[in-house]
């Protein structure tokens, strides 16, 4: 009944955050701050993972296909398809969970126990909408965070088979390019927005809905962590089967 309870509650949250919007004045300098914390942020980590795991992908690949039957170029179309459909949507948001909803939570929930979010409310603000509502705009430039890992993954795995020395530059871009399909990518960023949605909204509910103080606080982050990670491996497997089956 709780999980019930607290899925209700999390649609309802979802709802009250359209509703009685904040002066644009105010909430276009809320929705540039989110930005720049949740999105440019971001893109240090971002570009580092995805440049040395396209690295690791191209090296894996490549060691596993040792066939002298088997084309050079399978070692691109291999990174390609593991960047594109899986790597750079899928557990480049989980990795964002724990960077980004950490953050939404601990900050939503330190306003909850210093009683800000209680103050908001006696001025007539609705507290929702300020504070989640940003957080999940700014995230809809989310899939630009993942269209560069996309590319840097792939750019890592270039750099590692030419330097590593398991095939030619030629042969890369060749399986690169090889059966490409663009709905690929449009499958990738259709689960992008979807985990973006996702990324704004439960952590943002775990931090404005918990009890208790500063310990508390920890304890909700690593909690809106799980349960995040959670609804992106589940959603990534019900939009894999629907979108490409």
């Amino acid at each position: 009944m709780t999980y019930l309870h607290n899925i209700g509650t999390y649609f309802l949250m979802i709802v009250e955050m359209f509703r009685k919007p904040t002066k644009w004045s105010m909430m276009k300098q809320l929705i540039l701050k989110d930005i720049d914390d949740l999105i440019i942020g971001s893109l240090g980590i971002v570009a580092f993972i995805s440049f040395f795991v396209g690295g690791v992908v191209t090296i894996q690949t490549a060691l596993n296909i040792d066939n002298p039957l088997i084309p050079k170029y399978l070692v691109g179309f291999a990174t390609r398809q593991s960047i594109i459909l899986e790597f750079a949507p899928t557990f480049m948001s989980i990795i964002m969970a724990g960077k980004v909803g950490s953050f939404i939570t601990s900050s939503i929930g330190t306003m909850r126990v210093t009683e800000q979010i209680d103050a908001l409310e006696v001025m007539g603000i609705n507290s929702l909408n300020y504070l989640v509502f940003p957080k999940f705009i700014s995230l809809l430039l989310y899939p630009f965070v993942i269209s560069i890992a996309m590319f840097l993954g792939i750019l890592g795995g270039m750099a590692a088979c030419v330097y590593g020395g398991f095939g030619s530059l030629q042969d890369y871009i060749t399986g690169i390019q090889t059966d490409f399909d663009t709905f690929h990518v449009t499958y990738a960023f259709i689960k992008t927005f979807v985990f973006a949605f996702l990324l704004a909204t439960i952590p943002s509910f775990h931090g404005y809905y918990m009890k208790g103080g500063a310990l508390e606080v920890g304890k909700a982050s690593t909690t809106s962590f799980v349960w995040t990670s959670v609804a992106i491996i589940l959603l990534n497997y019900l939009l894999t089967q629907m979108l490409l089956s």
